[in-house]
């Protein structure tokens, strides 16, 4: 009879898939005790889609603020107060994007398409950050509106410039080693997948 204590023992086989190298790092199961959980990053279709539907939800917001702005400052025309009206809707856009970002880090676009913004570290973002990224956001369209502008188009030109940047900025993702846009990278923030959550 063999004594037990004398064999060599074998030691358990390691389930931990974190330490795979063959296992891309966004993409890994979380580690117990690690300071933040890692999350696939979402798919270019499902952040347009995102924003396709956040666009037909602020249509609602706009317009009412719109609305009450109107009815605040007895406007009587479009061109009546424009540049204050402009700058109100602005802010209220700010207020919607900034509020729901440090409240959960996810619009209702955001819910419903399995999207959270977090800051680099996965943690939820604070309200400073949150002000750079929508400040940054603006991106998406300013530079080709003040190209525009400098150039003179208009009609289908104009329309031309504008789609034609918002694509190369959204395709701008491919080639970011994270797969993050520009402006997310520029305010410290990520975009993450959270299905199944």
């Amino acid at each position: 009879m063999t004594d037990s204590a004398t064999q060599p023992a074998t030691p358990p086989r390691s389930t931990d898939t974190t330490r795979s190298p063959d296992v891309p790092p966004l993409q890994r199961a979380p580690t117990p005790g690690a300071d933040a959980p890692s999350y696939a990053v979402p798919t270019l279709r499902r952040r347009v889609l995102s924003m396709v539907y956040e666009s037909l939800l602020l249509f609602g917001v706009l317009f009412l603020a719109g609305y009450l702005f109107s009815a605040l400052t007895q406007q009587r025309s479009g061109l009546m107060h424009r540049h204050a009206m402009q700058a109100w809707l602005f802010l209220v856009l700010g207020a919607y994007f900034v509020w729901f970002w440090t409240h959960g880090g996810q619009t209702l676009a955001m819910k419903t398409w399995k999207i959270r913004l977090v800051d680099a570290t996965g943690q939820p973002v604070g309200a400073v950050r949150a002000v750079v990224r929508y400040a940054l956001t603006w991106l998406w369209v300013l530079p080709a509106m003040a190209l525009d502008w400098g150039l003179g188009l208009t009609g289908w030109s104009s329309v031309a410039l504008l789609t034609g940047w918002i694509v190369l900025w959204a395709l701008a993702m491919r080639v970011m080693p994270d797969h993050q846009f520009i402006h997310d990278r520029l305010a410290g923030t990520r975009l993450v997948s959270v299905l199944g959550k």
